[in-house]
């Protein structure tokens, strides 16, 4: 049987998948990679860019956990500094443009909570960038309509409505502070 891109890389992640690891990482990286490089004419990456889909799930593994999303985004969409609570997530940029700025969390004496700038990448097309438990980080689409895949380890939806893991920041006095869940 023939498999396409998408198939074989879900395969090859299912391959290398265990716990948090560097070499997990780097493999499941590998196979996103492979993801990226999938021709336009088939079949399901064609009705990717056909349907332009805000937010569709490729693939939930339901032996592993893992979940991977597709999102189509138009220029100037912004997403504020968020984490992803416990999991583990890879960005995949298929086409298009995206800004991504990482963050330090600061806790002042007084135990209010401020984000430190680290530092912005650019992401284009066949990029990945990993995000481990704890990263802070925001996203920009500055070309689009962008098209990115989220690989993320466990059901992010799950961990933010039933244990609120995930923390999201807002803007106050001029700096980014931790939300309210």
């Amino acid at each position: 049987m023939v498999r396409n891109t998408l198939e074989t890389s879900i395969e090859g992640i299912r391959s290398v998948w265990g716990p948090l690891s560097t070499e997990v990482v780097a493999g499941c990286r590998r196979h996103l990679e492979n993801l990226l490089e999938a021709p336009a004419t088939q079949a399901w990456l064609a009705a990717l860019h056909t349907e332009a889909p805000l937010n569709k799930e490729l693939h939930r593994d339901p032996t592993h956990g893992f979940v991977l999303l597709a999102h189509t985004e138009h220029a100037g969409l912004y997403r504020p500094p968020h984490d992803h609570g416990r999991s583990w997530v890879i960005y995949a940029v298929q086409q298009g443009e995206i800004e991504m700025t990482s963050y330090a969390r600061t806790v002042a004496p007084d135990g209010s909570v401020r984000l430190v700038k680290r530092d912005a990448i650019s992401m284009g097309p066949g990029q990945t960038q990993v995000y481990l438990p704890g990263d802070i980080h925001d996203t920009r689409c500055v070309a689009g309509p962008a098209l990115l895949f989220r690989f993320t380890e466990r059901d992010l939806k799950s961990e933010d409505v039933a244990g609120h893991r995930v923390t999201r920041y807002v803007r106050q006095d001029n700096a980014w502070t931790a939300g309210t869940p």
